[in-house]
């Protein structure tokens, strides 16, 4: 992210955001879209891998973004494509798994999604964040 001046800062209104919060916020708003942009995807166990490529490929080409993994759980996978007899499925949100990290400035926010089978809920976490030092 490109510094501005502390002044110009002030003036927007936004002197007391820091690069961890922006960070924190990056990673919720990539994740948060990711999970509403492809769930209902149209599926099947051949075009799977494809998806999970298309999916990173996509994330990856928004800012700060430092490194995504989607894997599509083929069991669930499998079952659901058996369910009806047209031979594929919907993405739904307990088939995903999601690890991505971003970098704003000198912080590194490392975050996933993962279904949690307790809650019944695909959980958005925050796993680490990391503070580097400022280059000089």
């Amino acid at each position: 992210m490109q510094s501005v001046k502390k002044d110009e800062r002030i003036r927007e209104g936004i002197e007391e955001i820091t690069e961890r919060d922006r960070a924190v916020f990056e990673v919720g708003i990539k994740l948060g879209a990711l999970y509403h942009q492809f769930i209902g995807t149209p599926l099947n166990s051949e075009t799977a891998d494809a998806l999970e490529r298309m999916i990173e490929r996509s994330v990856r080409l928004q800012p700060f973004v430092k490194g995504v993994s989607v894997k599509i759980d083929r069991e669930k996978l499998r079952e659901r494509e058996r369910e009806n007899g047209f031979g594929y499925c919907e993405l739904q949100g307990d088939m995903l798994k999601v690890r991505i990290s971003v970098v704003c400035g000198n912080i590194e926010v490392h975050a996933r999604l993962n279904y949690k089978e307790d809650m019944m809920y695909p959980l958005m976490q925050i796993d680490k964040i990391i503070e580097k030092e400022a280059k000089h």
